[in-house]
C-alpha cells in the first residue's frame, strides 16, 4: 500500500513586537513644560517669590493685620483686573476702566445727594449707567471695526473731562458730598465696603468678593459654552463666526463686564471714604492691565486664564504695600510694576512658543 504524505499548511507568524514608534508628533512633553505651558502658573510662581522675598526684607509682612492690609489692597486691583482678563482673552482691552470706577462712583453719590434719595437708588443708577458706556464701547467698536485702543481711548477723555466738569456744575467742587448720614448708607455699606474678623484679624469684604468672582470667572472660561466663545472670538473672530460664534454680542457682553467691575469697584470706594474725587482713576486702567498681563493673557487674545490675573494682582499688592513695610521709598513701585511688566510680558512669549512647539 502505497502512503501519501501531505505537507501542513504553513502559518505565518507575526514578528515580536518591537519597540513603539513615534514619529514626533503624538509625543508627550515633559510635565514640567506641560505646567508651564498653562497660563497661571508662571505667575504663581512670581507671586511666590516675590512673598517669599518681602517676608525676609520687611519683617512687619509676616504680621496678620499686615497680610489683610495687603489683601485687601490686591483686592480693588483683582476685582477689575478680572473682566479685564476675560476682555483681553477676547481679543480687546479698555483704556476706559479707570476712570469709569469714577464714573460709577459720582453718578451714585450725586444723584443721591443732590435728589435726596436713598442711596440705593443711586447704586441701581450708577450700574445701568457702567453698563452702558460699557455697551457703547462695544457696540462702537463691532459696528466701526475701530481698534479698541482708539474706542475706549476717546471714552476714557470723554468721561475724564465729564467727571471733573459736572462734579464742578453740580457740587461748585472737585469732590461729592458726604453722604453717609444718607438713607441706605449702612446697608450698602455692608455689602461692598464693610469688614470682618478672622482670628482677630480685620479683613475686608472685598478679599471675599474678589475671591468669588474669580471662581465664577474660572467657572465660566472652562465649564461654559460662553468661555469656549470667548476664547474664539480672541483667536480668531472670523473663524470664530464661521462655525457660528454669535461674535457681536461676546464682544458687547465682555466691554459690559467690564462695566459692572468698575461699578463694583467705584461702589466700594464710595463706601469706604463717603465721598469721591472726580479726578482720580487716572492710570489704574494701566494697572488692571498689567495685572493681567503678568497673570497670562496675551494682548493678541484667545489665551489667558481668571487665577492668573489674581496671582498678578496680589503681586501688585504685595510690591505696593512691601516697599512701604520694608521702609523704602514708594516711588520705586512704578519701577518694580515695569520690571515685573517687562519680565512677565517676556516669560509669556516663551510660554506662547512652548505650548506650540511640537
Amino acid at each position: 500500500m502505497s502512503m501519501t504524505q501531505q505537507a501542513a499548511p504553513a502559518v505565518d507568524t507575526p514578528p515580536a513586537p518591537g519597540p513603539k514608534q513615534s514619529d514626533g508628533r503624538t509625543r508627550q512633553r515633559p510635565l514640567a513644560l506641560r505646567l508651564l505651558a498653562r497660563p497661571e502658573v508662571g505667575v504663581f510662581l512670581g507671586a511666590v517669590a516675590v512673598l517669599v522675598f518681602f517676608l525676609f526684607a520687611a519683617p512687619p509682612v509676616r504680621d496678620g493685620s499686615s497680610m489683610a492690609n495687603i489683601l485687601y489692597q490686591s483686592s480693588t486691583i483683582g476685582i477689575m483686573a478680572l473682566p479685564v482678563a476675560l476682555l483681553m482673552i477676547g481679543g480687546e482691552f479698555d483704556l476706559s476702566a479707570g476712570v469709569a470706577v469714577i464714573t460709577s462712583a459720582l453718578t451714585a453719590s450725586m444723584l443721591s445727594y443732590q435728589l435726596t434719595m436713598n442711596v440705593w437708588v443711586g447704586v441701581i443708577v450708577a450700574l445701568l449707567v457702567s453698563l452702558a458706556i460699557g455697551a457703547f464701547n462695544g457696540w462702537l467698536l463691532v459696528k466701526t471695526g475701530l481698534p479698541s485702543f482708539l474706542v475706549t481711548l476717546g471714552t476714557f477723555l470723554i468721561l475724564q473731562g465729564v467727571n471733573l466738569a459736572i462734579t464742578k456744575l453740580v457740587t461748585g467742587n472737585v469732590a461729592t458730598d458726604d453722604i453717609s448720614d444718607m438713607d441706605g448708607f449702612g446697608q450698602a455699606q455692608k455689602l461692598f465696603a464693610s469688614t470682618f474678623t478672622v482670628g482677630g484679624v480685620n479683613v475686608k469684604i472685598t478679599v471675599v468678593w474678589w475671591l468669588a468672582f474669580a471662581a465664577l470667572a474660572t467657572w465660566v472660561l472652562l465649564r461654559t459654552k460662553y468661555g469656549n466663545w470667548i476664547f474664539a472670538v480672541g483667536g480668531n473672530k472670523d473663524s470664530a463666526r464661521a462655525v457660528g460664534v454669535p461674535v457681536t454680542f461676546t464682544k458687547i457682553s465682555l466691554f459690559m463686564l467690564v462695566g459692572f467691575g468698575a461699578w463694583f469697584v467705584g461702589m466700594h470706594q464710595l463706601f469706604s471714604f463717603n465721598t469721591v474725587q472726580s479726578g482720580e482713576g487716572v492710570g489704574q486702567e494701566l494697572i488692571y492691565i498689567a495685572a493681567a498681563v503678568i497673570g497670562g493673557c496675551l494682548l493678541t487674545g484667545g489665551y489667558g486664564s481668571a487665577i492668573g490675573p489674581v496671582f498678578g494682582a496680589f503681586m501688585f499688592g504685595m510690591v505696593q504695600q512691601g516697599i512701604v513695610y520694608a521702609g523704602w521709598n514708594p516711588d520705586w513701585f512704578k519701577a518694580f510694576l515695569g520690571v515685573m511688566l517687562l519680565g512677565a510680558v517676556l516669560i509669556n512669549l516663551w510660554v506662547q512658543r512652548t505650548a506650540t512647539r511640537r
